[in-house]
């Protein structure tokens, strides 16, 4: 990771930072002025350059917020967050509020400053790694007729800047073409930002999109800003709109309708020159037939519709789909892309899909690391596409045994393909794959049964380590199959597994897994 730059003038401000932060693992580089900061600016490559800046406001040879202005020019994307003293607070917030990712006032709580920072960290991670696959990857493949409509839709509306409601099952890659139509608009060069408005609790919701005052509610430590203001000059891509609650639907038909907007707790209108694209799974006027939609949002956002189509219903797509997500699925696990027999490609085409393109990649990640040769024969592919009856806990039958003392089990559950999961990280988008687990007790008594006949093993051994030994084994291969889910991601890999960020970077470091 890029380190964190610190610049300010108080020498016991940067150490308890650098201190706090090096805590944390995370790298820091200081700076005394703003000159220093722009001169090492001229001279940072790509790799070490700041992942954020955390700058004074008030310094010897320059201002916080002329250094915010300039970095701003130079780096458009880097969060910088300000420090400021009490008393510049107003004319601060009104000053950067535009421009500053946050601001941290002085004397401030180290753990929140710390906390701050890490979600900045994160929030820049994440660009990187949008950014990362659209430039890695091509936007998207097809060939079948359907999927032709949709580039020649999304090549008509490159040079318009009209709202666009984006239709598809889950999984079909809804927000590709959200990101296409962002990449081909004059608006190219601001943010694209998304957010699926169905996996943030209901009272969080108001907040993320709008941003809030500082002191607005409980916990509210400092001014935020919300998805609309981060995507001012920009994008905004509203996923799984039908899911909206309908109170936040009136606050959003506002917006779109003259483009200003009050931050919770806030008594200025703040403006933002936003483009929306929205998308839903949902049939949207018939959710406005039920009175969970409201009908005058409806037609703000459906004034051109774009519908994407189910995989199943472009089969010719499956061939190059599955190459290209080999491909890639082994570049990310950095090892040999495996092949696919023309047998195997074909049984795979025959599929139904239910989870469409994203269930595809699902099987493609499975298949390079389960697949035992370099080739993939039909015999390879997962029970789901073999006919086997889908599900869960099919997949937690144990393998052969090479031995009759240790005994070895597939017992991860997050890297089944071919089980869809909802877009909602929700608790209750879990409740259907536990259900499975309960539903069919023997493969899970199974794969309690070759566990206890691991534990049996060491025991018979006079091991007196052997929980140690298991724990570490069972952590790890869950932490392994939750990234492997993640592609890398650690903080989603970590809200997955129900465990802080912190929990799963000290597991990383402990279990050797770097």
């Amino acid at each position: 990771m890029k380190p964190i730059w610190i610049v300010d003038d108080d020498q016991s401000i940067r150490f308890v930072l650098e201190k706090a932060l090096l805590r944390e693992g995370l790298p820091t580089r200081s700076f005394t002025s703003p000159r220093e900061v722009l001169a090492a600016l001229e001279n940072a490559t790509e790799d070490d350059g700041p992942q954020i800046l955390v700058s004074d406001i008030r310094m010897p040879g320059g201002s916080g917020l002329e250094l915010l202005e300039k970095v701003h020019v130079k780096l458009p994307g880097l969060p910088v967050i300000i420090m400021t003293a009490f008393s510049d607070l107003d004319s601060a917030v009104s000053a950067f509020q535009g421009g500053a990712f946050e601001y941290l006032p002085k004397p401030f709580d180290l753990p929140k400053a710390v906390e701050l920072i890490r979600r900045a960290v994160e929030e820049s991670q994440r660009e990187e790694v949008a950014e990362e696959r659209m430039a890695a990857a091509p936007e998207m493949l097809g060939q079948a007729p359907a999927m032709q409509d949709v580039f020649r839709a999304i090549g008509r509306l490159s040079q318009s800047m009209v709202t666009v409601m984006i239709t598809g099952e889950s999984g079909s890659g809804k927000e590709l073409v959200a990101r296409a139509l962002h990449k081909h608009s004059p608006r190219a060069n601001g943010p694209f930002i998304a957010i699926n408005t169905a996996a943030i609790p209901k009272d969080l919701l108001e907040s993320e999109l709008f941003g809030h005052e500082r002191g607005a509610f409980t916990g509210a430590q400092t001014m935020r800003r919300g998805r609309f203001e981060q995507a001012d000059g920009g994008t905004l891509f509203l996923d799984e709109i039908g899911d909206m609650p309908f109170d936040l639907q009136t606050r959003l038909l506002r917006v779109l309708s003259d483009g200003h907007f009050y931050r919770v707790g806030g008594h200025t209108a703040v403006k933002a020159n936003v483009r929306v694209i929205a998308a839903t799974h949902q049939d949207l006027e018939q959710r406005v037939k039920d009175g969970g939609f409201r009908e005058d949002l409806f037609h703000r956002l459906n004034v051109i519709r774009l519908r994407l189509p189910a995989l199943r219903e472009r089969r010719e797509d499956v061939f190059m789909l599955t190459r290209h997500f080999l491909q890639q699925s082994a570049k990310q696990l950095g090892v040999e892309p495996k092949r696919i027999s023309d047998a195997a490609l074909q049984q795979l085409s025959n599929f139904s899909f239910p989870g469409n393109v994203r269930q595809l990649e699902n099987i493609c990640h499975w298949l390079t690391v389960m697949a035992p040769a370099q080739v993939i024969e039909p015999k390879d592919l997962p029970p789901e596409v073999l006919g086997a009856t889908p599900g869960l806990s099919k997949t937690l039958a144990p393998v052969e045994k090479t031995e009759a003392v240790k005994p070895e089990w597939v017992e991860v559950p997050e890297m089944v393909p071919g089980t869809h999961q909802p877009e909602s990280s929700a608790p209750a988008a879990q409740q259907p794959a536990m259900a499975g687990l309960e539903q069919n007790g023997q493969n899970w008594q199974n794969w309690e049964s070759g566990l206890e006949a691991e534990a049996s093993a060491l025991l018979a051994a006079g091991r007196s380590d052997v929980w140690d030994v298991l724990t570490r084994r069972f952590e790890a291969k869950l932490i392994q199959t939750a990234l492997l889910n993640t592609r890398g991601r650690r903080i989603e890999a970590a809200q997955k597994l129900g465990i802080g960020r912190n929990t799963i970077t000290r597991k990383i470091q402990e279990l050797n897994l770097e």
